[in-house]
């Protein structure tokens, strides 16, 4: 099946949903027994297929089958899968040198990511950068930070928060299954509290803070709060976007009481929301702000930057790693950057917002199973409720999930109760390929509410 005769190319790669096989194919059903036979069932998979390629917004599996990636690999490929500007970056340094331990000898890369680092997020204050690897990485040194700097030790996160699968950061995520069960006893001195959720709490932002802030003085005493930790548009919790005035609110907040505020944006940073941060849409300024996911193209590097003044009340030594700024990552987030200026991805990322809204407000009114449709920029998710209540329907949504893929589509779920469809696709996607996704997830919802 072809969905388009539209020959654009990305790297080699025709950009259309073609399936010349079921999904899976034999031969991904064939490296599927060797993964269960080889890879622990803890490590799970969205998709039972396998990748030999990708770029633009397909992905071509072992079999040929050629699906449009509304996924983007949860956030990270957003320049594009193999973008040139990133493959070429990654070569030239891989012939160069793949390691030293930027601790151990250092390196220019690293520093470049820094100062694009400190140039790119909100703020003109003087700031300074570090790397790591992970985004839970980033969390918990920014948590490190904070207690460093405000001699204190509780830390503050929000209901249906995600911040990672450490220990630390398991304790800070919301959702129980799959991230949490089993794993306890996790880190002390977290505590969570309530947080804007405009289609389900009917508050304003400024009504939802004041509920937030009233608990945070009585629970736990501003005076004992080293970091308020939150994402601006929440990630693996459903892409929920906190009302106008809520974010603004805790800022404040912070910065009256000698808190330190960070902005996790490992999801929602590099253009995926429209702007650099999705901190930018209320226009406030972190004083520590996370990343990772979009920041290298696929290659794992993450960061925390801040105020100066907290990122250096760190003793040497206290933060780094190994790997953390490998330089092969490090060349890989300069050519993501560099590609991202270059073809100015906010602006393609507010078109896709444009593209898309529209066409699942018709979804929604055509079928009424959708509740909210929410977020920003090509971070675009739909709440999905058994029809005439407010029930969440994960079944329903689990089920026109695995409809999409079965016709070529990648798309995920979210949400604490599993009734999210997000979409996260690459940022350089071209519109023929957006439609066609759209006209597939379309008829899924019709045919699962007929």
């Amino acid at each position: 099946m072809t969905a388009n005769t539209d020959h654009e190319m990305f790297n080699g790669l025709v950009q259309e949903r073609r399936l010349v096989t079921a999904i899976p194919g034999p031969k991904s059903q064939a490296l599927q027994a060797r993964r269960t036979a080889a890879i622990s069932a803890g490590v799970g998979a969205t998709l039972p297929i396998f990748i030999t390629k990708a770029a633009g917004g397909v992905v071509v599996d072992v079999d040929g089958n050629s699906l449009i990636d509304m996924g983007s690999g949860i956030a990270v490929t957003s320049v594009g899968n193999s973008n040139k500007e990133v493959v070429d970056r990654v070569v030239e340094q891989v012939n160069n040198f793949t390691h030293t331990c930027f601790m151990v000898t250092q390196y220019e890369g690293y520093v470049e990511v820094c100062e694009a680092l400190n140039r790119l997020t909100p703020g003109d204050h003087e700031k300074r950068s570090a790397l790591f690897n992970t985004g839970a990485e980033a969390v918990e040194n920014a948590v490190k930070i904070a207690r460093v700097y405000t001699k204190r030790q509780a830390v503050v996160v929000f209901e249906h928060g995600y911040h990672g699968r450490t220990n630390l950061t398991m304790a800070m995520t919301a959702k129980v299954a799959p991230y949490k069960q089993g794993f306890g006893p996790f880190a002390p001195e977290v505590y969570r509290m309530p947080l804007s959720y405009p289609s389900h709490d009917g508050l304003s932002g400024a009504e939802a803070a004041a509920h937030a802030i009233s608990r945070m003085n009585k629970e736990i005493g501003a005076e004992n709060i080293a970091a308020i930790v939150i994402e601006p548009i929440q990630g693996e919790g459903g892409f929920i976007v906190p009302a106008e005035g809520f974010l603004p609110a805790l800022v404040k907040y912070s910065n009256d009481s000698g808190i330190v505020f960070v902005a996790d944006e490992v999801q929602t940073g590099f253009c995926r929301t429209g702007n650099w941060f999705a901190s930018e849409h209320e226009g406030i300024i972190p004083d520590l702000i996370t990343t990772a996911k979009g920041i290298a193209g696929g290659l794992p590097l993450s960061a925390v930057t801040g105020r100066a003044e907290i990122m250096d009340s760190v003793h040497a030594g206290g933060l780094g790693g190994t790997y953390g700024g490998n330089p092969v990552a490090c060349a890989a987030a300069l050519g993501s950057i560099a590609a991202m200026e270059a073809e100015d991805l906010n602006a393609k990322a507010v078109r896709i917002e444009e593209i898309m809204k529209p066409r699942l407000a018709q979804i929604a009114a055509d079928t009424g199973v959708i509740s909210d449709i929410r977020g920003r920029g090509a971070m675009i998710a739909v709440e999905i409720m058994k029809k005439g209540t407010d029930e969440p329907d994960a079944e329903m949504t689990n089920k026109i999930a695995k409809a999409c893929h079965a016709n070529g589509v990648v798309v995920l779920t979210a949400g604490t109760y599993g009734n999210v469809l997000r979409f996260l696709p690459p940022l350089v996607m071209p519109e023929h390929l957006l439609e066609d996704a759209l006209t597939i997830i379309e008829q899924q919802f019709k045919e699962a509410t007929a």
